[in-house]
Order: C-alpha cells, then structure tokens, then sequence
C-alpha cells in the first residue's frame, strides 16, 4: 500500500473517531430511548464517505480490508453500538456484491453505491425457518427479464432506512429450501410493511422490525453464484469479524469510563491502590484477549484474500469453526467485560443519569449472543468437530 493510500485510510479513520466523540456519543441516548435510527451519525459518515470505504478506488472506495474496515466501526461502538452494528452489517452486504455480484447490473449498482454512499441493509431471516438462515421459503419467480419476489422477515436491519437490500430466497418454487440465492432490491423496486416493532432490550437504534416485502426487480440483480458460497467465503468472515469488532469497541467504551472514574478515585487517596483499580487490571487482559481476537482473524483473512486463497480456506471446515469461535468468544466476553466494568465504577455506573452510566452498554452487549444464536452455531462446531480431523 502507498505512502498515500495510508495516509487515506489513517484520514478515514480519524474522521469516524470525530464522529464518534462529536455526534454519535451525542445523539446515542436518543437513538438508544426512542428506538431510532441514528440518521445524525450516518449523515456524518456519508460526508466523509465512510459508507465505500470497502470499495476500490475505481468504485468510490477506499480499499479497505477487514482489518481497516473493524478499526473504524469498533471506534464508532465506543459511542454508540447500534451505529457501529448498522455500519458493520452495511460493510457486510457490499463486500458481497464486491466480490460475488458480477453482472453488469449489479456492477453499475456498486459503482453508485460509491458515488452516492448508498446504504445497503438484509433480510436474510424468515418466518417459518425457526432462525436458520441457510433455509428459504420464499423463492425467485422469474418473469420474463425480471423476477419476482415475496418475503415474510422475522427481522429487518434498517431495511426501512437503506437504499437497497440484500435478500435470500430459493433460486426458483421448485427448489429445496437450502438451494438458496442472493438477490438486490433496490428502493423503487419494492414494498415493506412492518409486522412487528422492534421494542428491544438493546441495539435499539438498528431498527429491526419483521416485515413483509414485495419486489419485482430485472434479473440482472439476482447473484451469478449459490448464497452458500456467499456466505462461506464472504459474508461469513465480514460478519463475524466486524460484529467481534463492535463489540471489542462497546467494552473498550466501558472501560474507558471505569478508567476515568478510577483515576479520580485514585487522585483523592494517591498513595493505596484501590480494589476497583485493582479490576481494571482484569478488564484490560480480557480487552485485550478481545482485541486481538478479531484483529488477528481479520489480518489472516486479509491475507488469504490479497494472495488469492480466500475462497478455498473459507471453504475448509478449519475455517468454519475459527470464525464460529471468534463469534461465540467475543459475544460472551463483551457482556462480561462491561459487567466488570459496571463492578468497578459501582452505583454511578448503576444509574441511568450520570457521566460514568453504563446501562446502554450493558444492553447492547447482551444482544451479541443472539446475533445467530450461539447455541446454534456451538451446535454447527459440534458436527463440524466430530466428522473432521481436520478441525
């Protein structure tokens, strides 16, 4: 990478931390009470053209890897979590048409996407398939040089705020429910109707109702290759990631508060080394576990792609079950670590009111373990480690 390229990428990174500090952490308890999107912060980081950032400069873009790409939003979780999961899934859903949408179609869409910073959102969960997003019911209806499409979502990330979505569904009404594809709806081809709110416990701002969508798009839009491998080789390794990313950044925000709190505590009797000074030792290991964790995955994964290797690795079962660890390790260790964080400040972390509250951060935490339930995916490792010694 050139001497410019860095200075580009370290540029980026730098107006997402101001962002963070100066609009996010703001507008967060808004978002968070109301339940909104956080249109503020995505205002900003549309100025900045941080929605490309995945992009090569041909496209609107910046280049960014994994790596790169999990520094900014885990940045962005400091401030507010669900900007930063919102961000996170939008990376996601671009790095899948970047490297898997080949046709002409969706090569035009990539290239507005970059130039406009559009927003790309999912629907990848059904009603009726209890959770499993490798099942569809719903199907492509082809129709002449367009399709149709019909879909009940149980959840619905910003779809209602998003330019575009990505959506899975059978390849045709005769296929089995695991023969699935990767379609593009844009805004002008299709309908949502909300069938449940999205009165949640944390990640509020996501905004993720079930909804009903209709759509009728030309073909062109629908992926040239099986969701499966969508999934393995892409957006199973941006996800796990870039989510372990966001929630690496919700518990170094809650770090950073208990730090704050104990170096005043600290100030009043300078000479003893306090209990809760004492835990911060305990939060910086696991912070660091955390961090880690995803940055070195992330740098494996950047590698695998810059040497042209990604697609075989990410097929392998060895890789599978890495990412699956990488999931289910950083989305325990996220609640736990801002528990210890919440122990460490006391009461004043305990209120809903005060500079050192850590009750957003709690919430948001807890909803990591049921991003893809983690006793699903333990469960997918558990049959991945018992067919192959290669795992």
């Amino acid at each position: 990478m050139s001497g410019i390229e860095l200075t580009s990428v370290a540029s980026m990174l730098e107006a997402v931390r101001a962002i963070a500090r100066d609009i996010a952490a703001e507008h967060a308890p808004a978002v968070d009470a109301d339940a909104r999107f956080p249109r503020e912060t995505f205002d900003g980081l549309r100025a900045a053209r941080v929605l490309s950032a995945p992009l090569p400069p041909q496209w609107g873009g910046a280049g960014m890897g994994t790596e790169q790409l999990g520094a900014m939003v885990s940045a962005l979780a400091q401030s507010c979590a669900s900007s930063a999961m919102v961000l996170a899934m939008h990376y996601s859903q671009l790095a899948c048409l970047m490297r898997h949408g080949h046709h002409p179609e969706l090569q035009a869409f990539l290239q507005r996407a970059g130039n406009e910073q559009l927003l790309v959102a999912s629907i990848t969960s059904e009603v009726g398939t209890s959770g499993d997003t490798r099942r569809s019911l719903c199907a492509v209806h082809r129709d002449g040089p367009h399709f149709t499409l019909e879909k009940k979502g149980t959840t619905s990330s910003y779809a209602e705020q998003a330019d575009a979505i990505l959506v899975t569904a059978r390849s045709d009404p005769k296929s089995a429910e695991g023969d699935q594809v990767l379609v593009l709806v844009e805004r002008n081809q299709y309908q949502l109707v909300t069938t449940s709110a999205w009165n949640t416990l944390g990640m509020r701002g996501t905004c993720s109702p079930g909804v009903h969508l209709t759509a009728r798009a030309p073909l062109g839009q629908v992926f040239p290759v099986p969701f499966a491998d969508i999934a393995s080789v892409t957006m199973v390794p941006y996800a796990h990631i870039l989510w372990s990313a966001v929630w690496t950044g919700i518990a170094t925000g809650a770090y950073r508060k208990a730090a704050a709190f104990v170096r005043i505590q600290a100030q009043k009797v300078p000479s003893a080394v306090t209990a809760a000074a004492a835990r911060l030792v305990n939060l910086s290991v696991g912070l660091q576990s955390m961090r880690e964790g995803w940055m070195t995955a992330a740098a494996d994964f950047d590698a695998l792609v810059s040497q042209g290797r990604d697609a075989a690795e990410c097929a392998s079962v060895r890789w599978a079950v890495r990412m699956n660890n990488l999931k289910i390790a950083s989305s325990e260790a996220a609640p736990r670590l801002v528990h210890e964080a919440l122990q460490t400040v006391g009461v004043a972390a305990y209120r809903n009111d005060g500079t050192y509250s850590l009750g957003r951060e709690y919430r948001d935490a807890l909803s990591a373990a049921l991003m893809i339930s983690n006793d699903r995916i333990g469960a997918t490792n558990a049959s991945l480690l018992l067919i192959s010694k290669e795992a």
